[in-house]
């Protein structure tokens, strides 16, 4: 073979014939064509496998798009590179392009979860503070948008490099739609799949404007500090309760322990209080209306009994009551109604803040007497 006979066939092997990609990893999404400043020739073979897109850029445009499927790179199967490269009337010769196969098969299980805690507000714990991961699912919807928008030049991206950047959009997006939903703080752990359906809504046109089409997301967890959650468990046993009954409950618990003190203050008290009480016996016994043996004594007239003040109580804007001054005292305690709770009972004008309530501020702590006066 002459010179010139072996520089034909070493250029004849330096053009490629058949365009393809055999995709042997689960982690990469995009590939690009390698040709080492090789030409792909007139009529080379493309193959386009199942779960795969092929995407021709020419000199940083988008130019044709095959899916799966075997093609003859001719002008008729290029059209858009035709235009892009001047083909009017076809073309014989080699051409460069940049060829980039796209891994369109669901990738699952794919891990997100919030780096910092998320920071809420709630009516009755004030400022809490959350977490959330779980998992979700996409595939690459706009294979053409993809290339553009997200792998640029890379030549073979993988799962990893998206992935860093779909969950800060996620963590991001999760924050406004659960400050948004403005639950009660309980109800978020309460209520995932509710949560996590509308996360997908609100999260899948900003993963479509790359090309990608979110198919599943799941919040498998949404954790807090353990001090809310205990606050959280006895809020909802309170809440749960006769408030009435829970404060004679909590009366009787009292005088129990108080009379079990025997030597303290408290059994004092409660001494003195059985002394009245035998002291009330010995009168009746004494006294003709109530069977004593003692003649010519006034019947003893008791005392008007006391009228118990009975309040009103604003929450979320609903009036609630009328409940008493323990019952007050319980659902403070439990957090249904706070220092800025808006109180009325009878005697007031108008509504008035829990804390401009005189009897009610004890609620709030405090009740230190002033300093002594200095003589």
């Amino acid at each position: 073979m002459d010179i010139f006979g072996k520089i034909k066939e070493k250029l004849k092997n330096e053009f490629i014939d058949i365009v393809e990609w055999l995709d042997y990893t689960d982690d990469t999404i995009a590939h690009r064509f390698e040709r080492y400043q090789n030409e792909i020739k007139n009529g080379a073979k493309l193959i386009v496998r199942e779960g795969q897109t092929a995407v021709f850029v020419n000199e940083g445009q988008l130019a044709d798009v095959f899916t799966p499927g075997t093609y003859d790179l001719t002008t008729k199967n290029l059209p858009i590179l035709a235009t892009l490269k001047g083909w009017k009337y076809g073309f014989n010769s080699p051409f460069k392009a940049e060829v980039y196969f796209v891994n369109t098969h669901l990738f699952t299980d794919e891990k997100w979860g919030t780096k910092n805690p998320i920071t809420l507000s709630d009516n009755r714990f004030g400022l809490v503070e959350i977490r959330a991961f779980g998992t979700y699912a996409f595939r690459i919807s706009d294979a053409g948008k993809f290339i553009i928008d997200i792998v640029g030049t890379d030549n073979n991206f993988t799962n990893y490099e998206i992935n860093e950047h779909l969950k800060s959009l996620i963590a991001t997006r999760f924050t406004d739609t659960v400050g948004e939903a403005n639950l009660p703080i309980e109800l978020y752990a309460a209520n995932t799949s509710e949560l996590s359906e509308t996360c997908q809504e609100v999260m899948a046109p900003e993963f479509e404007s790359v090309g990608i089409a979110l198919e599943k997301f799941y919040i498998e967890n949404v954790s807090m500090p353990e001090d809310l959650k205990k606050e959280i468990f006895e809020y909802s046993r309170i809440d749960k309760l006769d408030l009435d009954k829970l404060t004679k409950f909590k009366t009787a618990k009292a005088v129990e322990a108080a009379a079990k003190n025997e030597g303290g203050t408290a059994g004092a008290g409660m001494g003195m209080g059985m002394g009245f009480v035998l002291a009330q016996q010995m009168g009746s016994m004494m006294n003709p209306q109530m069977g004593g043996t003692v003649q010519n004594q006034p019947a003893a007239v008791p005392p008007p009994m006391p009228t118990q003040t009975l309040y009103y109580y604003a929450v979320n804007g609903t009036q609630q009551g009328p409940v008493t001054f323990e019952q007050m005292q319980a659902l403070f305690a439990g957090r249904t109604i706070n220092r800025e709770s808006l109180v009325w009972k009878q005697g007031m004008g108008n509504w008035a803040p829990l804390q401009e309530v005189e009897e009610l501020k004890s609620f709030l702590g405090g009740n230190t007497p002033p300093p002594l006066p200095t003589k």
